[in-house]
């Protein structure tokens, strides 16, 4: 199972998607793709600031949020999300709110993080991270 982070999500909707991020997509079952209400809050944030912001959310809406299933932060992933940011913190490892709510997320769930941002995931302990666009 795959937790699709933001910058992953995105790639789909460029006019010329990565083909080998693309094949790779198509290499696991829909119900194998999830994202968190994170990344959706990160893609309303990106497409609330462009000119076009109410077709380019739609175009999301339409495109890209029926294809993965929709992970919540819960108190589950609240809870992990304190214990991961207190271990950070104490090393002097931090990362940013929405990487460590989208990393305890996956982790609550035991899923793979596929992102291109994988020098800040890979800071989260028995975080399993794969970069597919590259």
């Amino acid at each position: 199972m795959y937790l699709l982070d933001t910058n992953a999500l995105s790639e789909l909707i460029k006019k010329q998607p990565q083909s080998r991020f693309v094949d790779r997509l198509r290499r696991h079952p829909a119900e194998a793709l999830f994202t968190s209400t994170i990344c959706v809050m990160e893609l309303r944030y990106g497409s609330s600031r462009r000119a076009d912001r109410q077709a380019f959310w739609d175009r999301i809406r339409r495109e890209i949020l029926p294809r993965v299933g929709i992970l919540p932060i819960g108190l589950r992933e609240a809870l992990l999300a304190g214990d991961v940011l207190a271990d950070l913190s104490l090393r002097g490892r931090r990362i940013g709110p929405e990487d460590l709510l989208i990393g305890a997320t996956a982790l609550a769930h035991g899923y793979t993080v596929v992102t291109h941002s994988v020098r800040h995931f890979t800071r989260i302990p028995n975080l399993h991270v794969e970069n597919w666009l590259t």
